[in-house]
Order: C-alpha cells, then sequence, then structure tokens
C-alpha cells in the first residue's frame, strides 16, 4: 500500500513532499478517534524493548535522526507512529532559512537521498517555546514520554573560533525541555564546521557545556554526532576526547560525502545534483563499521547511537550486534514509510 503512495509522492518536490505528508498526519491525530486508529495500526504494542540508556528510559530503541523534524512540530504525530525518541533540531541560536532550494533529492536506484538542508530552523526561541508547551501538555495528560533529544548547531555566520557561544546558548536554552543534547558538528552542509571535529575545537566546546550542565540539579546526557568520513586517526581522537570529557554518548554516523558506493545511475544524478550530504543504504556500511571501532575503542562503556542505511529489523540488528545501544533513521524512513518503526521492532523482539 505505502510503495503505490511513495510512486505518487516521489513526482513531487521531497521538501514539499515532506510538509504535506506530516501536516496531513497533523491533522489527521488532532482526531481523536483517529489517533487512536494510527497508534493501534503503527505502535509495537509491547513494552518487551523497553531499555535504559545514559540514565533514561526509552519504551523502544528506534528513533528518528535530526533533520525530519527540525522545529519540534510533528512530535505528536511521530510518536503516534511509534518512535521511541526523536532527536529535533538542528537548532541554531537564531533562525536562518538553510541554503537555496532545491536542497533535498531522491536518489531511488540506491534507496538513498542527498540533502544541503544548511540547518534551516526557526532559532532556539521559537523551538524551546513549542517544546515548553508539549511537555506541559504531556504533563496535564500524564501520558507515556516521548523522549526527545535536541540536536544543537551554530549558525552559519557565526566563526568557527565562537562557535562554542552558539552551542552554550542552545544548550542553556533548550536544557529544561529536552532528555538529552547532542552536538552536532559533522553535517557537511555548513561551510567549516566539519573542522569542529579536530580534538582541540571539541574539548573547548564540551568543556563549555560540561561546566554549565554540572550547574543544573538534573544534568543532561551530552552526545557527540560523528561523519562517516572520518579516518582511523581521527577516531581515536574522538574515542580519547569521549574519555577524557565523560561524554554520555556518541551519534554514527551522519551523511557522506563519499560518492563511491553509487550506482552507475545514481552517480550520474548525484554528479548533476552536486554538493550534500549522502544517506541511505550506500552509507549503511560505513556506518556500521564506524559504530564497531568505536565500540571496541571505548571498551562499550559510551553507548552509541547508530544512524545510516537502517531500513529493515535486520539493518537495525545488525547495529545493534556491532555495538549499538539504540538506533535512528531517517532515509529508511522515507522509503519504508510509517510502519518502519513497528516492522523493526517485531523484528527485534523476534531476534
Amino acid at each position: 500500500m505505502y510503495s503505490l503512495l511513495r510512486n505518487i509522492l516521489f513526482n513531487f518536490s521531497p521538501e514539499s513532499v515532506h510538509y504535506f505528508s506530516m501536516n496531513c498526519l497533523k491533522t489527521a491525530t488532532r482526531l481523536g478517534i483517529t489517533d487512536g486508529v494510527l497508534k493501534g495500526i503503527f505502535q509495537y504494542p509491547s513494552s518487551e524493548l523497553g531499555k535504559t540508556v545514559f540514565g533514561i528510559e526509552f519504551s523502544n530503541p528506534v528513533g528518528l535522526g535530526a533533520g525530519f523534524d527540525k522545529n519540534a512540530l510533528y512530535l505528536y504525530e511521530l510518536e503516534a507512529l511509534g518512535f521511541g525518541f526523536v532527536e529535533i533540531g538542528t537548532v541554531t541560536p537564531k533562525a536562518q532559512p538553510g541554503n537555496e532550494l532545491p536542497r533535498l533529492f531522491r536518489l531511488p536506484a540506491d534507496q538513498a537521498l542527498i540533502n544541503r538542508m544548511g540547518f534551516n530552523n526557526e532559532g532556539v526561541g521559537s523551538v524551546k517555546k513549542r517544546l515548553t508547551d508539549w511537555n506541559n501538555r504531556k504533563a496535564n495528560k500524564n501520558s507515556t514520554h516521548l523522549v526527545i533529544g535536541g540536536n544543537i548547531g551554530k549558525n552559519k555566520i557565526t566563526p568557527n573560533e565562537d562557535a562554542w557561544r552558539d552551542y552554550k546558548i542552545c544548550f542553556n536554552e533548550l536544557h529544561e525541555t529536552v532528555d538529552y543534547f547532542v552536538v552536532n558538528v559533522s553535517s557537511p552542509n555548513t561551510p567549516g564546521l566539519r573542522a569542529l571535529q579536530e580534538k582541540d575545537a571539541l574539548r573547548k566546546i564540551f568543556a563549555e557545556l560540561q561546566n554549565d550542565n554540572q550547574g543544573y540539579a538534573k544534568p543532561k546526557p551530552l552526545l557527540l554526532k560523528i561523519a562517516p568520513d572520518l579516518n582511523q586517526s581521527q577516531l581515536d581522537d574522538i574515542v580519547s576526547l569521549s574519555l577524557e570529557m565523560q561524554l554520555s554518548g556518541l551519534v554514527a554516523t551522519n551523511t557522506t560525502i563519499d560518492r563511491s558506493n553509487l550506482t552507475a545511475a545514481s552517480e550520474q544524478l548525484s554528479e548533476a545534483i552536486g554538493m550534500g550530504g549522502l544517506s541511505g543504504k550506500p552509507v549503511q556500511a560505513r556506518s556500521t563499521e564506524v559504530v564497531a571501532y568505536l565500540a571496541e575503542q571505548t571498551g562499550y562503556t559510551i553507548p552509541i547511537i547508530a544512524s545510516g542505511g537502517i531500513f529493515t529489523g535486520a539493518d537495525a540488528k545488525e547495529k545493534i550486534n556491532a555495538g549499538a545501544a539504540l538506533v535512528q533513521v531517517w532515509t529508511g524512513f522515507v522509503y519504508e514509510g510509517p510502519s518502519i518503526v513497528k516492522n523493526i521492532c517485531t523484528y527485534l523482539a523476534a531476534h
């Protein structure tokens, strides 16, 4: 059924379809009966996959990666689809429009996407207000808590030497509204951002954030999201820094700038598209390699959220076997549709 709908939707602009689909879902969930029907169809009914990671209870290990709900617009809808957690953002201190359109592209032959969104978001103030409203409404309903991660970044105009200030602003503004934080220095779509993955730059950012974090009655878990394109030496630096700065976890991995795994048809299309981060099946193997390396080198002491090429339960199980504690989907959600969480959870429960 979804494959037919997907074929229709794929005739239209990816970014337009994204908002159209999610707004249709939002309309549906505003009707109590429809909301209940959606939950009955798409949520995994058992609590057997629940687990506690970095001190947080997750109803299931399947989350939605950052970039899908940048402004925390669709939390009720994503909860209805069964996600155990949702990472909002990437959020920056000031609102910014992102890169010029078009900036999101499909590569159907490889079940992949290329994006060069450029941290388009409404800014931390608007996102904070929306998350505050969400938390208040959830508290009043006394309902199950969907875990929310806050993925934070820097504004495009902020020079790298001042990047820590942007991360600090977002961290403190959102501290009371999210369950954990992810520092995003690995997107290829903000000029110079990936240079912040170097050890000294990261040490400055996390020193500031950890210092602020300890000033709160309830410090929040701090994670780092890394690119799949780091070499072994750079990964070793990440491991060393993670242990030194006592990070709560790692997210592996972001999109890749590597195009070597594309089929001929997609490679030609990719050349026409130009710059951007590649996600989906072509990054699956490399992402798993990075997860396995990080898990082994940290002695399995730092939880890893695996992201990259997860479409099925078997894909998720591969990441978990490699050392991941949790998994995130994004491109797989686009290609597999709203049943992806339930399908993955059903497989994981059986295996």
